[in-house]
């Protein structure tokens, strides 16, 4: 169910008051004498509100905390403004999101300074106060960035796109050549001037962060490019979860599941070793089975006649033709516009667990066709996402593909090779995919695949072969054999 914003009359929300405490007298007479004798008041120098932002973003922020001086005064994320008054500093909604204050208690705040209210004693075990989780003011330290624009980040798919944290969702999107980029979606009736987010360095990432937001809302980026105006609404590159065809809005979903297979996990690597026997199942799941009436059934109801088939027939895998999200269902799934989102065609990420995990209970593996080749046209989705060739080259003889009609990935971009090799991850880490087939790889390796003399640009050397497609292929062995044997 998509979740709404309450709407507000942009004033920043009033300062919250510092909470005053009191100690209780010992007995009566004590208090009494207390308040008889003069008192005297020492004024508390004010904390410097440059100190304190700096101590706070020092401790919630990057993971290798940068040697220069960090200022505060400069700092800002998403579409919050410092408010530095003669006490403290303050946050207005929308900047460097640090963690709520607690809640003033008005009692004791009002309480004049000579004389603390009163409380009632309080028992031997003290009952210790409620924390509430702080929210993060970023995912992504200057490391991740670093490692982004180096193209060797491993876990990028959880920083980027959108992320359920306490207190609403973050957003980060990778758009170096818009001039600005916010999220639109049901929950701010898809308003371009609602929720823009704030670019990190010169990273050519957005992020922010939008409260009260939770999973099932439905968004996508609006980017305003720096060339010719351009303006568009994309759906999220790394989002999890699409709606189904022909809408193209993301949806905000999360990464819980309570996996069952642990038994098939603890022996995967014997049952896909090379000396073990395997027999796989080739299934395309939207035309293998239907329901009466010819319905399309889900993957929860597909999962045990699948299994059933599949262990009588001796199989040991079986192999999906792509399942990630795709337009056009004609294209079998080749051609592929959300490359970390299982096709909501069949259900939720959560009902395409369900059935990797009624598999592996069964004893058979689950491989699926992983499309790292090329992409379509789609306006809402990669091609030309920020106003220029982005995923793709920019020279037609390189970056279009003549036989499909499609665009061709850049795999001499360090950004682009890290998104599609955290594709590769995320199927395997989080939705424990037994193994990738690639597609169409002979169209990757060589320059000249389907091409005229004059129609291909040769390579460094002269040659035919992509060999930045060659090494793009090679990092994805080493890393998905690297970090989980057995796959």
């Amino acid at each position: 169910m998509a979740v709404r914003k309450k709407k507000t009359d942009g004033a920043a929300p009033e300062a919250p008051k510092k909470r005053v405490s009191a100690k209780t007298t010992a007995a009566p007479k004590a208090a009494a004498a207390a308040k008889a004798a003069p008192k005297k008041t020492t004024a508390k120098k004010p904390e410097s509100p440059r100190n304190a932002a700096v101590d706070e973003l020092q401790a919630v922020g990057a993971d290798i905390v940068p040697s220069v001086t960090i200022e505060a005064e400069a700092a800002a994320i998403g579409n919050v403004e410092r408010v530095a008054s003669t006490d403290d500093a303050q946050l207005s909604e929308g900047g460097p999101i640090l963690a709520d204050a607690p809640p003033a208690d008005a009692s004791a705040a009002d309480a004049p300074a000579s004389e603390p209210a009163a409380q009632e004693p309080s028992s031997d075990d003290a009952v210790a106060p409620v924390v509430e989780p702080q929210r993060p003011d970023t995912l992504l330290s200057d490391w991740d960035l670093h490692l982004f624009n180096e193209g060797t980040h491993h876990g990028l798919w959880q920083k980027l796109g959108a992320h359920l944290v306490p207190g609403g969702v973050m957003f980060g999107v990778w758009a170096p050549n818009a001039e600005r980029v916010s999220v639109v979606g049901d929950f701010n009736d898809w308003n371009p001037d609602a929720n823009v987010l704030a670019p990190r360095a010169l990273s050519g990432i957005w992020e922010g962060f939008i409260p009260d937001l939770g999973k099932g809302a439905h968004y996508k980026y609006h980017i305003v490019s720096r060339t010719n105006g351009y303006r568009v609404d994309k759906a999220d590159p790394f989002g999890i979860h699409q709606e189904t065809p022909p809408e193209t809005a993301s949806i905000v979903w999360d990464l819980d599941y309570d996996w069952n297979d642990a038994e098939w996990m603890e022996s995967r690597r014997a049952r896909n070793s090379y000396e073990a026997p395997v027999s796989i199942y080739e299934v395309h799941l939207g035309s293998w089975r239907r329901g009466p009436d010819d319905r399309v059934l889900s993957y929860r109801e597909l999962a045990p006649l699948l299994a059933d088939y599949v262990s009588e027939m001796g199989f040991t895998h079986v192999e999906f033709l792509p399942l990630a999200e795709h337009p056009f269902g004609g294209s079998w799934g080749y051609q592929v516009t959300s490359y970390f989102a299982p096709t909501s065609r069949f259900g939720d990420p959560d009902d395409f667990r369900a059935m990797v995990d009624c598999l592996h209970q069964r004893g058979i593996g689950v491989l699926v066709d992983w499309v790292p080749a090329h992409f379509p046209r789609d306006s809402w989705a990669l091609a030309r996402f920020d106003g220029t060739a982005l995923f793709e080259h920019a020279d037609p003889r390189q970056g279009e593909h003549p036989d499909w009609g499609t665009l061709v990935f850049n795999y001499g971009r360090h950004e682009v090779v890290n998104f599609l090799a955290a594709s590769a991850q995320a199927w395997v880490e989080d939705f424990h995919i037994d193994g990738l087939r690639v597609d169409a790889v002979a169209s990757m390796l060589y320059l000249d695949y389907s091409r005229k003399a004059g129609e291909w640009v040769p390579n460094e050397f002269g040659g035919r072969e992509n060999l930045h497609a060659v090494a793009f292929l090679h990092r994805v062995n080493e890393l998905v054999h690297g970090k989980y044997p057995g796959v």
